[in-house]
């Protein structure tokens, strides 16, 4: 079995890397129709607007916790394991707007025969502004081969 990231090649400070993607109406159509979330700010101009969004559509907050998920499982493989994820919605984000997952490891520990990895992630616009700061924890297999991931 192939792993793209083993715990003992992760150390604290190491930056994840970059994941990136342009939004706008496909991508929110898409990732609506998956989790049943056709709401009308996220739709039609008119509604953003009337919800107080100059610019129209905005899109859904938790696209960007699946761009975390994104992020993870691209860097560390589908083997590893996210245990733990969170984050908060700090700004809006719009139609067209280049969102990049960056992150950077600082923990990492075995606990109950896993290897865990803490990184600080959080989604950044084309404009540097941090728009959804958060924070994961993640089972890492090992090289020994003693790993325990969840699952």
């Amino acid at each position: 079995m192939a792993y793209n990231v083993y715990y003992e090649d992760v150390e604290v400070g190491q930056e994840i890397p970059e994941w990136s993607r342009q939004t706008d109406f496909m991508h929110w159509n898409r990732y609506a129709a998956i989790n049943d979330e056709f709401v009308y700010i996220h739709m039609d101009d008119e509604a953003g607007r009337a919800a107080m969004n100059e610019q129209g559509a905005f899109g859904m907050g938790n696209l960007r916790f699946a761009y975390f998920h994104n992020a993870l499982r691209d860097w560390a493989g589908d083997e590893a394991y996210v245990t733990k994820l969170g984050c908060q919605f700090r700004a809006i984000n719009q139609k067209n707007d280049v969102l990049t997952v960056k992150g950077t490891v600082t923990a990492k520990r075995e606990e109950d025969g896993m290897y865990l990895v803490d990184i600080e992630m959080n989604v950044e616009n084309q404009e540097g502004q941090k728009t959804a700061p958060g924070e994961a924890t993640i089972a890492l297999p090992s090289k020994s081969g003693n790993h325990n991931l969840p699952g």
